[in-house]
């Protein structure tokens, strides 16, 4: 795992390349280097900051240069050995062990057809002397990040858009459709990006520069496709042995010659992650994650602890143990910074607190369970809108009448918070919707009129953009399965957009490298290969995965109420970050500039303060945006100019 980044027919692009990679230093804090070549009329210069994971010697160090091709790559490729094992039969000779290697001898054999045979995560550029043609990848989920920026014939890219915009010697003008729809979400889709030049490489893409000016793009992977295959398998009744495909991932993802560990939550994911990676490395190290007791107890927050810990004495694994009694006040805007675009989940935290302590322990690679409630229908939403489906079939009047009791109902008093009825308030915000809207409001921030009322008028049709764009995705399959169309839709903009995103940005920002088996190509082609009435069965989310796990975990374990990866918000709302939200409120720049009306985000405060309505997610990401957009807009040439 390492940053990348490079530049390609650049004005002054040593300079740039170099200032770049400097920027990138955190993410690969044991070697950095750059390339240059000709290309064309111009140059390419390439450079690499290294975290180094497998083959730690000098014979792994990048860009790696071999016979008229350099490589500068950040990922990890799983299926390396057996790549490894095939291209030395053809006669390739390596030099070290490195993936890297491996990847850049496949280039060198199959092209671009060596894309699809790739099994890892991973975003890289590579040049070809002879050609002068520079190609630019990503891996097929958008697990590893590339942004990338071209003006007139010159492109210029970086695993972090902070390094584009602190490198480019101009202004980058914010976007302001991106900040929209990092309002509804709290994240920015991985389909836009928070500058107007700038874009994020698509996932299974590939991006080729020639030296004579032209640009080629290419798909080699695509998840619609995958999800179609899916449902023919299924339709022939094939049943796909999901227990020894995610056990295949988890071994393969233990592959490194550092000391690996795991994210330990006590969930089901995690949990079985775990447990599996326990059996082929006995007594690997665990982290995981407790909070005050006063947030815990306002938040009523379920005990995970007991959980892991039942875990880790079962499974013979070390696990440590960490309180988040994090001052938010300070890592709010370290945060931001970090994230790169807006994201307003705050278990970024938890991944950054996570990470330095396991890399203050001296370990760099760990597993996570992200993905799995994507893939397999776990979330709360993907079986409310189920619900909902019944819900509707209750008489109207009855329905109308349930609504007006439970809005009278406070989430929270001044001692504690009710979840039972925030979920109640949730569910009724969109239980007589379309299907399409419904989901869509099941997990987002505001519905049309809210957003709407928050933002200056003039965005209105910025409004209905940002809405049709997660129709058009929503409906962009050919599926006749409801659960596992949310699937596609989550695996498509949730995991990309918010939760693979923060999880790098989180990781990386503390020097480690967080490997998520379930975002695995053969996980997600088998999830795709299960029905949705096995994902949800009754009222049981993940079904499927529950199967597989019982050989493995303890039913207790399996079958527990859902945990959450998050944090105590409403506590640190309403006693650390109060004061902040009022200066945001009163004076902010988003305020300020005409983007966010004052008076909507007074209301907001008021109901939540009330107990009325709980708003302090949507607060949260009103504090993380406006601290991301202080940065983007003061101190780094960036234009405050906002455009739609």
């Amino acid at each position: 795992m390492c940053g990348i980044a490079g530049t390609y027919r650049w004005p002054d692009g040593k300079v740039v390349t170099d200032r770049l990679t400097g920027i990138l230093a955190h993410r690969g804090p044991d070697g950095s280097g750059r390339y240059s070549h000709r290309a064309g009329d111009g140059e390419v210069h390439l450079g690499h900051r290294r975290l180094a994971i497998i083959d730690l010697s000098e014979t792994g160090a990048q860009p790696m240069v071999s016979d008229g091709l350099a490589l500068t790559y950040n990922g990890e490729l799983y299926n390396a050995p057996e790549l490894r094992a095939e291209l030395a039969a053809a006669g390739v000779r390596f030099r070290g062990t490195s993936d890297t290697e491996v990847l850049l001898e496949a280039w060198r054999r199959w092209g671009t057809d060596c894309l699809p045979r790739l099994r890892g995560m991973f975003a890289f550029g590579i040049f070809d002397e002879r050609t002068g043609d520079l190609v630019l990848v990503r891996d097929q989920l958008g697990v590893k990040p590339l942004f990338l920026l071209r003006r007139g014939e010159g492109l210029v890219f970086a695993s972090e858009l902070k390094a584009l915009a602190a490198a480019t010697g101009g202004p980058l003008e914010v976007d302001h459709a991106a900040l929209v729809a990092s309002l509804l979400y709290y994240w920015v889709p991985d389909s836009r990006c928070a500058f107007r030049e700038a874009e994020k490489l698509p996932p299974g893409s590939w991006l080729r520069c020639r030296a004579d000016g032209s640009v080629e793009r290419g798909r080699f992977w695509n998840l619609r496709d995958v999800a179609a295959e899916g449902r023919e398998r299924a339709r022939a009744g094939e049943r796909p042995d999901l227990a020894a495909v995610v056990e295949e991932s988890a071994r393969r993802h233990l592959l490194s010659d550092v000391p690996v560990a795991t994210f330990l939550s006590g969930g089901l994911d995690s949990s079985y992650l775990t447990a599996l990676a326990a059996r082929h490395r006995p007594g690997i190290s665990a982290y995981t994650i407790g909070f005050r007791a006063e947030d815990a107890r306002f938040e009523a927050m379920p005990d995970d602890l007991r959980y892991a810990r039942q875990v880790a004495e079962r499974f013979g694994v070390d696990l440590h143990e960490i309180e988040i009694a994090p001052d938010v006040l300070d890592l709010l805007p370290r945060m931001t910074h970090h994230l790169d675009e807006p994201i307003g989940d705050p278990a970024a935290i938890n991944t950054f607190l996570i990470c330095s302590a396991a890399r203050e322990a001296g370990v760099k690679v760990l597993l996570s369970g992200m993905g799995a409630d994507e893939l397999f229908a776990g979330y709360r939403k993907h079986l409310a809108n189920l619900l909902a489906l019944r819900y509707q079939r209750v008489p109207r009047p009855l329905r109308r009448g349930v609504s007006a009791a439970v809005d009278r109902l406070p989430v929270a008093t001044s001692r504690r918070g009710f979840r039972s009825v925030r979920f109640a308030k949730r569910f009724l915000s969109f239980a007589d919707l379309p299907e399409e809207t419904a989901f869509r409001r099941s997990y987002t921030m505001y519905d049309q009129d809210e957003l709407l009322a928050l933002l200056d008028p003039d965005l209105a049709g910025t409004v209905d953009d940002v809405l049709t764009e997660h129709a058009d995705t929503y409906r962009d399959n050919d599926l006749d399965d409801f659960v596992n169309r949310m699937c596609l839709t989550d695996a498509r903009m949730f995991l990309p957009g918010l939760n693979l995103a923060y999880t790098d940005r989180s990781s990386m920002a503390a020097s480690t490298e967080v490997r998520v088996p379930y975002v695995d190509v053969e996980v997600v082609r088998a999830a795709f290969a299960v029905p949705g009435d096995r994902k949800i069965a009754g009222r049981q989310g993940k079904a499927v995965l529950k199967e597989a796990a019982v050989s493995v975990l303890p039913r207790e374990i399996v079958y527990r109420p859902k945990g959450l990866f998050s944090a105590p918000l409403r506590a640190w709302m309403s006693r650390d970050l109060a004061p902040l939200v009022r200066e945001v409120v009163d004076d902010g720049e988003l305020v300020r500039s005409g983007f966010l009306r004052r008076d909507a985000l007074k209301r907001m405060v008021a109901e939540d303060a009330a107990g009325q309505r709980d708003f302090s997610k949507h607060l949260w990401h009103v504090l993380t945006l406006e601290y991301w957009y202080r940065d983007a807009t003061s101190g780094s040439g960036q234009s405050t100019r906002m455009t739609a």
